[in-house]
Order: C-alpha cells, then sequence, then structure tokens
C-alpha cells in the first residue's frame, strides 16, 4: 500500500504497527523490622514462652509498598512464589475512640514476579492462628480447623485444585483448651510422594499423595504451556 504523502502520518502509521513491549515489572522483599506482636492464643498474663514481636518485611512492586509479609518464602516456580501475610489490624471495639492497631499472621499470597499478579490464597480449613504450612512443590500440607470448629483435620492443598488431596480428621477440637502448637511441622518424602503429620498428644500418621502434575497456571499461559 502506498504511503500517505504526509510523512508525519506514514511515521505515525508505522509507530501503531510494531508490537507493544510487555511492561518489565520489579518484585522484591525488603528489609526486616521488628514490630509489637500477641499470639492469639495469649491470656491476660501470657507465659514467658510467648513472642512479643513479630519479624516482618514489606512485598514492594515497582517501587511501591503492596504488603506486608512474615516469615520465609517458598518458590513454586522459577517466577512464582508464596509467602505469609502480615497484617496491621485495627482491633478496637465500637465504644474505644479511635484505633487500636496490632499485628496478626494472615493468609497466605501467590506472587508472580513477571506480572507482578499478587493473589490471596484461599486454602480449604486454613486457620491463621492454627495452621503452619510445609510447602513442597505446590503442595501445601498443614493442619487445620474444619468450618464446625470441632475437628482438627490434617490437609493437603495443591495450588491450581479446589478440592484438598487429603482431608482427614484427627481429633476432636476445642476452641478455648486445645494444644498450641496443634502440629508440629509435617515432614515431606519424595519417592512415594508422602506426609507424615505430626499432631502434638497423638501419634503421627502418614498419608500418601498420589497428586497431578503441577495444575498452577501462570499467568498469560495456558494449561497446554506447562
Amino acid at each position: 500500500m502506498a504511503c500517505p504523502k504526509s510523512l508525519g502520518v506514514c511515521a505515525t502509521l508505522l509507530l501503531l504497527c510494531l508490537p507493544v513491549a510487555a511492561k518489565v515489572h520489579s518484585v522484591a522483599l525488603g528489609a526486616w523490622r521488628k514490630v509489637p506482636y500477641t499470639a492469639p492464643s495469649t491470656t491476660s498474663s501470657p507465659s514467658p514462652d510467648e513472642p512479643t514481636s513479630l519479624r516482618v518485611r514489606p512485598l514492594v512492586v515497582d517501587g511501591q509498598v503492596k504488603d506486608w509479609t512474615t516469615g520465609e518464602i517458598h518458590e513454586i516456580t522459577d517466577r512464582t512464589f508464596v509467602a505469609r501475610r502480615a497484617v496491621k489490624l485495627n482491633d478496637a471495639l465500637p465504644d474505644q475512640g479511635g484505633a487500636h492497631w496490632l499485628w496478626v499472621l494472615g493468609p497466605w499470597l501467590l506472587v508472580d514476579r513477571s506480572s507482578a499478579h499478587i493473589s490471596v490464597l484461599h486454602l480449604p480449613d486454613f486457620d491463621p492462628a492454627v495452621s503452619e504450612i510445609v510447602w513442597f512443590r505446590d503442595y501445601a500440607a498443614y493442619c487445620g480447623v474444619n468450618s464446625t470448629g470441632k475437628h482438627l483435620y490434617a490437609v493437603v492443598s495443591q495450588l491450581g485444585v479446589r478440592r484438598p488431596l487429603v482431608a482427614k480428621a484427627l481429633s476432636q477440637w476445642t476452641v478455648d483448651d486445645h494444644p498450641t502448637p496443634a502440629c508440629a511441622a509435617a515432614t515431606w518424602q519424595r519417592q512415594p510422594l508422602q506426609v507424615v503429620f505430626h499432631p502434638t498428644n497423638s501419634a503421627a500418621v502418614s498419608y500418601q499423595i498420589f497428586g497431578l502434575a503441577s495444575a498452577l497456571v501462570e499467568e498469560g499461559e495456558s494449561p497446554d504451556d506447562q
């Protein structure tokens, strides 16, 4: 097609035809800092073993703080990782003047370095005050409390899969009278794929995992690309 006589119009058309480069994002974790912390199980007379501070660090995207995290991250793939969220919560009652801020443990976040997309993981039976996740690949193993609040469960979830791979009752659960922690850290085994749960005051129990290949679909790709 012949170029219009106006060179300016011609140059504009050429620029419009050029592919647009994808925006490059910067995702980083900032420096650690300590903040005051009161564990959910702490009474008016906390024991000397109760932590009084929490180490948090900012999740920074393109130079701006998007959230706060605590603990170490877990790399899922070469572009995605998970991190435990730390939440600054207003604990003031309606009849109290002003805000009463405190830091609490929150859910886990899934972070995509390429797209800078951050999503909250809604893991089945996950209780921020009870559940301590041990990650392996894209599997999360933890003890959780079911929706009725009456049973402690062994749970294994896989990112990208709606239903848990394991959801087995371990014991009865009483909100006001339960061991802390509810379980010691789960242990993973690769061959065969197996996880062992260590509930407090109960015998260890193991489950073999018949999982799928990674079901996590990262932004910008289709399941066929995996």
